[in-house]
């Protein structure tokens, strides 16, 4: 039996980053179900904490969706995940991503925090999301700059508290293939109690290579979790784009050997959606543009 890659789509919160794509609460409800008939297995429907609208708006998609999980976003504070867990309340399954960053520049410049305020910080906040939610996801953002043993001793941590799935972000679209592969399987080698948890990968496409850099992450690095958007929505120049990423997987299944739960006939419905919804042109393949090789 071959091992499941689960999709976990984040067009309603890392896509709606993108200049000029905010969505209505209407609208975002309208794509999370088309995301559920798409069967995307988690929904990252907002980030709580961060306005009146971002909380009714995971509130809405957690009463409604049934057959994904709902994941609101919360920074490493009891108020941002205390946030989350009552905007997710209603959902039949419910996950908190809480995250902090940990490379030196953003802790230095961003946090004004030192490695071990941080390292503390992440350990008490994956604690207290715990114990309001039995799912959790914990990123360190900024991983793929951060220091590998400080990265390490965070990752481990954060397990220990309880995080079922670590997420190792490129943040800045900063990776190349083989190196980022290489980077998420050297974490998970090093990390005593790596195996307690789901590896997922979450990068920017601002050199052009989030879907390469994604798939590496899975094939090199062993991450089973692979984040994106419908036509690869995001801030700058975007996220991993959920159709790519699924077509490589399902028809490369020879070479990747994972299975997945989504139901391609429902992508196109999915991008048109997002386009016409965030007036971003929709994803057009070499499929659909219908020419021969040149």
């Amino acid at each position: 039996m071959a091992e499941k890659l689960i999709i976990f789509d984040t067009t309603l919160r890392d896509g709606e980053q993108s200049p000029g794509a905010s969505m209505t609460r209407d609208e975002k409800l309208r794509i999370a179900r088309q995301l559920e008939r798409l069967k995307v297995d988690v929904i990252e429907a907002g980030f709580a904490a961060s306005s009146n609208g971002d909380f009714e708006a995971v509130q809405l998609v957690a009463n409604t969706i049934k057959d994904s999980t709902v994941c609101s976003l919360a920074r490493a504070n009891d108020r941002d995940i205390a946030r989350a867990a009552e905007a997710l309340k209603g959902a039949r399954s419910a996950r908190i991503h809480t995250f902090i960053a940990t490379s030196a520049l953003h802790m230095e410049k961003k946090l004004r925090m030192t490695p071990d305020q941080v390292f503390e910080q992440a350990k008490q906040s994956v604690r207290f999301a715990r114990n309001l939610v039995a799912d959790i996801e914990f990123s360190p953002e900024d991983g793929y700059r951060s220091d590998p043993d400080f990265l390490c001793r965070v990752l481990e941590a954060a397990i220990a508290e309880g995080a079922t799935t670590i997420n190792v972000p490129d943040t800045v679209g900063y990776a190349v293939p083989e190196l980022y592969g290489n980077f998420i399987k050297s974490l998970r080698e090093r990390i005593p109690n790596s195996d307690k948890a789901i590896w997922s990968v979450h990068c920017h496409n601002d050199l052009g290579m989030a879907v390469a850099n994604s798939l590496a992450g899975v094939k090199i690095g062993g991450a089973r979790q692979v984040e994106c958007t419908i036509n690869g929505l995001g801030e700058r120049a975007g996220n991993c784009s959920l159709e790519e990423v699924v077509m490589a997987v399902k028809t490369r299944r020879d070479y990747f050997g994972l299975e997945l739960g989504i139901d391609t006939k429902h992508i196109l419905a999915a991008s048109r959606m997002v386009s016409q919804t965030t007036g971003f042109v929709e994803f057009c393949g070499p499929a659909q543009q219908g020419g021969g090789g040149r």
